[in-house]
């Protein structure tokens, strides 16, 4: 994909640490290419943090674009409702000083602090000016948020009036970290679309990995650490995918979508359905359980050298979708098998015993299926939320 593109890859955004050395990831969605071209556009997103903080700072990610990318000003502010910010809260960012940066093919680039504070499950607006065209836009296709679009520089706007547009994806922005009050470390959601919160309902937060966040918040004593959602929908382990917007495999994205968070100190891999479901095997062939082992053992080693737990997260069961054969059934199986008792993982979730139907193993339970037998509802999103071990996780 990124070879008929053109496009050279440049390394992750350096994640500078602060003054005290130590910043987390708030929210960090993983982008793709495909999105549409933007002129004399301002696009306002919700940032809905996970953590409470300090000094936010913001990635513009320009990685899957084939070329320069200029931005004329952005804005942060806190979200009163909608498109709304609330008055007196706008901040303008600026990047190495500059308040108009620009985002070289293939790179990102992270702000200056932000003086400002962000609580645990705040909403965020924050406004980019593109006086384009822009041409093919790095981007998040499924945000299930919604994205307020304006003609012209409305960034410093309080009142929504002007943004007259909606989307629901986000567009070159990847990132906000802060300098957190009481977190340690940060928590990686790595995977599809489960992961992505696909039929989660739109603006409530209520992707798995956001209820992750909220368990981590509501404990006993301070939170301790960030979640972040790497999943991007359609994606999968071993090979990219022709569908543009879902993204390269895991295995090319995982140092930088994973590995490359400020903070991160465990990574939940929750992937593979995809791989199964289409038989995508590498190099075109039908797909095998050791296929899928061996990328998860990549994966495991290059999060091991980077001093990185992951926790592997069993494949939930889908009778009833088009991805089901008594074949595709088999070799989840025999992944599933693996991930509980193979020892590569530092830990295990096991999704699959969660969200099965006791009735019908190979089936989700009717009480979490959004109705393609796949996907899970709010409930089942929930469900998943609630079957990690909190022991698990290590800041």
């Amino acid at each position: 994909m990124l070879l008929a593109l053109g496009l050279a890859i440049a390394p992750p955004a350096a994640a500078a640490p602060d003054a005290t050395g130590r910043r987390v990831a708030a929210w960090s969605p993983s982008m793709t290419t495909g999105g549409p071209s933007f002129t004399d556009t301002t696009l306002r997103m919700v940032v809905h943090s996970s953590v409470a903080g300090s000094q936010p700072r913001i990635t513009l990610s320009n990685r899957y674009s084939p070329e320069p990318l200029r931005v004329d000003a952005v804005d942060v502010a806190v979200q009163a409702s909608g498109g709304a910010a609330k008055p007196g809260t706008s901040h303008r960012v600026t990047f190495g000083g500059s308040g108009r940066p620009t985002v070289d093919a293939g790179a990102e680039v992270v702000s200056d602090a932000v003086p400002m504070t962000v609580g645990a499950g705040q909403n965020l607006l924050v406004s980019l000016h593109l006086p384009g065209p822009t041409g093919t836009s790095t981007w998040h296709s499924d945000a299930f948020d919604t994205t307020y679009v304006a003609a012209g520089d409305h960034t410093a706007d309080d009142s929504p009036e002007a943004f007259t547009a909606t989307t629901t994806s986000w567009y070159y922005l990847a990132g906000l970290d802060v300098v957190p009050s009481t977190a340690k470390g940060t928590v990686v959601a790595f995977g599809d679309s489960i992961t992505d919160g696909y039929h989660s309902s739109t603006g409530t937060y209520t992707r798995w990995p956001d209820l992750l966040a909220v368990r981590l918040a509501a404990g006993r004593g301070p939170q301790r650490l960030s979640v972040v959602d790497a999943g991007i929908g359609g994606n999968r382990v071993l090979t990219d995918v022709p569908n543009l917007w879902q993204g390269v495999s895991a295995l090319k994205r995982f140092r930088h979508d994973a590995l490359g968070q400020p903070g991160v100190k465990d990574v939940i891999l929750f992937e593979g359905i995809n791989d199964i479901g289409n038989n995508a095997g590498p190099d075109g062939a039908p797909l095998t359980a050791q296929h899928l082992i061996d990328g998860y053992r990549t994966l495991i080693d290059e999060a091991h050298r980077a001093h990185v737990r992951v926790i592997g997260a069993t494949l939930m069961p889908d009778k009833g979708n088009g991805y089901y054969s008594p074949a595709a059934e088999a070799i989840r199986q025999d992944v599933n098998h693996w991930i509980r008792t193979g020892g590569a993982f530092d830990d295990v979730v096991d999704f699959d015993r969660a969200l099965r139907d006791p009735a019908d193993p190979a089936a989700l339970n009717p009480d979490y299926d959004s109705g393609d037998h796949i996907h899970p509802d709010d409930a089942g999103m929930r469900a998943l939320a609630d079957a990690v071990d909190l022991r698990s996780l290590h800041a």
